[in-house]
Formats: C-alpha cells, sequence, structure tokens
C-alpha cells in the first residue's frame, strides 16, 4: 500500500486517478477476473445477482485462488437477490477460505423482501483498483457461446478513488451479517496517494438509511449545470416528476438531451410503462432512441464532454428512494469526450430513432392504454414502496 493522505468516504472529488470505461460482457468479466487473480493482498467483491452458473463458477474459482494465496477475499451478496445460490456452492468458497457474508434486507421471504436491496456492483483489489458498475455475476451479463451479453458498463479506477471505495466496503461488511456469533469487524481508512494528471471522480451513493441521495442529486446538477446537450442511457427509465421537470427546464435553456432506452426489455411490464412516458419526451423536444441487438442494462449519462456518470443507479424511484446504490462521477473532459463518442456510435449503429409520429403509427390506441395501465400499476408500486423512505428524504 502506497503512502499518502488519508481517504474516507466522502462526497467530494479526489485528485489523481486513472479510468478506463469498460463494456458489459467480455470485457468486464476479463478485467474483472484478472484484478482477482492478480490481487496479493486484499479482494473485496460486493454484488447484487451471484449465479452459479458458467460465469458465476469462473469468478468463484478465482476468488477460492485468490484466498488459497494468502489474499484477505470477501464476498458480500444481496440476500434477496442472490437467495438461489446453492449451499454447497458458499460451503466450498468458505473452504477456500472466502470469507462470505449475506446483506440482509429489512424482511424477507423467498418471494417478497421489504427493506434495503444492495443492487450496487463493486469489486475492490489491493485498495489501489477498482471496478464499479451495473453488472452481475451471471451468464446473462456475460458473452456466451452463440449469446451475448445484455449492454452494461463499468468504470475501472485506479488511484485515490479506489481507496475511499475500498472503506466503503469495509463499512458495508461490518454492518452485514446476522446472527449471535460475533461477527468479525474490518479497520477502515486505507490511503493511497498517486501523482500525474488529475482525474477527478467522486463516489456517489443512494441509500435511505444513510440518508445519501448523492446519486440523484449528480442527475439533477447535470440538468441543471449543463449549457450544451446530456446523453443518458437508462434502462427502466422511469424519472419521477422531478427529474422530469429538471429535465424540461433544460431543454427550455437549449440544452438538447437525447435518451437512450430499452428496444428489448427482461422486464416487460416496466418497457410498456416506459413507453407512456415517450408522449412526455416527445412534447419537451427530447430525443429518444431504443437500443436494439439485445436488453439494455447499463446505466451511463454525461454532459457537455465534461462530466461521466456510470454505476448501478436506474432512473426511476426504486433507485432514488430505495435500494443501495453506487455511481462514480468522472469530470475530465478527455475521457468524458470518448465516453460521449461511444454512445454516439451505439446509437448510430445500434439504435433506432422513435419519433413521435413513428411511435403513433406502430403503437394503436389499445397499445397505448395498455401503455398507461402499466404505467399506473408501477407508478403505485414505486409509490407505495417508496412512500416511506420519500418522507425520510
Amino acid at each position: 500500500m502506497s503512502s499518502g493522505k488519508q481517504l474516507s468516504v466522502s462526497s467530494a472529488y479526489s485528485n489523481y486517478n486513472q479510468v478506463e470505461l469498460v463494456r458489459g460482457g467480455r470485457d468486464y468479466f476479463e478485467r474483472l477476473l484478472t484484478m482477482i487473480n492478480n490481487a496479493k493482498h486484499s479482494v473485496h467483491l460486493q454484488t447484487y445477482i451471484f449465479e452459479a452458473d458458467e460465469t458465476g463458477t469462473s469468478v468463484a474459482a478465482a476468488l477460492c485462488n485468490a484466498a488459497k494465496r494468502g489474499a484477505q477475499v470477501y464476498l458480500l451478496l444481496d440476500g434477496y437477490a442472490s437467495q438461489n445460490l446453492p449451499e454447497d456452492f458458499i460451503l466450498d468458497l468458505k473452504k477456500a477460505g472466502v470469507n462470505f457474508r449475506w446483506f440482509e434486507p429489512v424482511f424477507r421471504s423467498r418471494y417478497f423482501y421489504f427493506g434495503r436491496r444492495m443492487h450496487h456492483k463493486l469489486l475492490v483489489t489491493d485498495v489501489n483498483y477498482s471496478l464499479v458498475g451495473g453488472v452481475n455475476i451471471s451468464n446473462r451479463y456475460n458473452d456466451m457461446p452463440g449469446t451475448t451479453a445484455w449492454l452494461d458498463w463499468a468504470l475501472y479506477s485506479k488511484g485515490e478513488v479506489s481507496a475511499e471505495l475500498y472503506n466503503l466496503c469495509v463499512e458495508i461488511w461490518n454492518k452485514s451479517g446476522w446472527g449471535k456469533k460475533k461477527k468479525q469487524i474490518l479497520k477502515t481508512e486505507a490511503s493511497f496517494h498517486m501523482h500525474g494528471e488529475e482525474c477527478l471522480v467522486r463516489v456517489r451513493r443512494n441509500d435511505w438509511v444513510r440518508r445519501k441521495n448523492q446519486i440523484s442529486r449528480s442527475y439533477l446538477e447535470m440538468f441543471k449545470k449543463s449549457t450544451s446537450h446530456i446523453t443518458i442511457m437508462s434502462s427502466y427509465f422511469l424519472p419521477g416528476r422531478n427529474f422530469r421537470r429538471n429535465m424540461a427546464q433544460a431543454v427550455k435553456r437549449g440544452v438538447k438531451i437525447k435518451v437512450i432506452t430499452a428496444g428489448t426489455s427482461d422486464i416487460a411490464t416496466a418497457k410498456h410503462a416506459e413507453r407512456y412516458l415517450y408522449r412526455w419526451m416527445f412534447k419537451n423536444n427530447i430525443e429518444l432512441y431504443e437500443y436494439m441487438p439485445n436488453v439494455l442494462h447499463g446505466k451511463l449519462s454525461t454532459y457537455d464532454g465534461k462530466f461521466v456518470t456510470v454505476g448501478s443507479y436506474n432512473v426511476n424511484n426504486i433507485s432514488a428512494y430505495a435500494s443501495i446504490e453506487l455511481n462514480l462521477d468522472v469530470q475530465h473532459q478527455g475521457f468524458a469526450e470518448k465516453v460521449e463518442a461511444v454512445l454516439n456510435t451505439i446509437i448510430e449503429n445500434d439504435c433506432v430513432p422513435i419519433t413521435e409520429q413513428e411511435f403513433i403509427k406502430h403503437n394503436s390506441f389499445i397499445k397505448r392504454v395498455w401503455q398507461r395501465i402499466c404505467y399506473e400499476m408501477i407508478r403505485l408500486v414505486f409509490f407505495l414502496f417508496t412512500f416511506y423512505f420519500r418522507q425520510k428524504s
């Protein structure tokens, strides 16, 4: 561990970092496995979904090998989304020396949960290196023979922000788990300092228990500060009233907004509800595109060629008020311009522009009524699920 200033988990930007946008699928899992395989001292992996398929088995093997090499390995999984992970799979991890814990919602059963879910996806190795995004550990998020991965993103970072993320991993690990047996408590406050070109990166969290709504504020900041253009890629795009109001105000100031949504969604009802909001976007002169090659699961936004936010946060009230979400914000012109170029290429090659005329042509009155019903159903579920959390925010 390099010496330098001490970094806690804060809302401020750290100065010295190296960052790289990583696409989900083969690129992501090659990077993740390389990081684990190269780890000498510590591995923290925290994720929402971990499945015992080919992808999950390969990641588990890497974690076991790291533990056998002497690295301290910690695996924290959401207690609802990963509850189908076989007991013998978990036992093999523990036997190899992997420290394993569940992140538990407030109440749960096999079919229902109430309370926070740990929706973020985070890997930190040796304090210095981190990977933050929306990619779960499952074949669906990997390029498999004959099947391409769902479109998703992560940010690979080396530098000061990784030490902050290490401290966050320790903080969440120490507060997770249950039972009468005394829990292992890890020490926090790792530090790391590097020199070179400045790349400003900050950790952003949404967590109603900890009174964190930093990612939501990053988006509102983007709408308010942009003077030229904004591009938003989001699965399950169902912005609340405050988001919509700020987006509309940005357009009135002359900001050009592009939104990339899923052409095919893994949740059909959510897609129908999303399409109900298309009419609001047409009314407010927001450019709309649907990604066609596969399921869109990515959460990536940028504005004015100088700012990028990427992570697990969906633009809807579940992410805003209920789940634990994690994004990284980057202020760096060169990086932001590269991300914009990637998104523009995807728009050009892999998306269909959705105009009001085409939408009306291909969506009958009956379809539009069904979209309204789906929207109201989901809005009611969001309202009931997040009412308490919104009162506390």
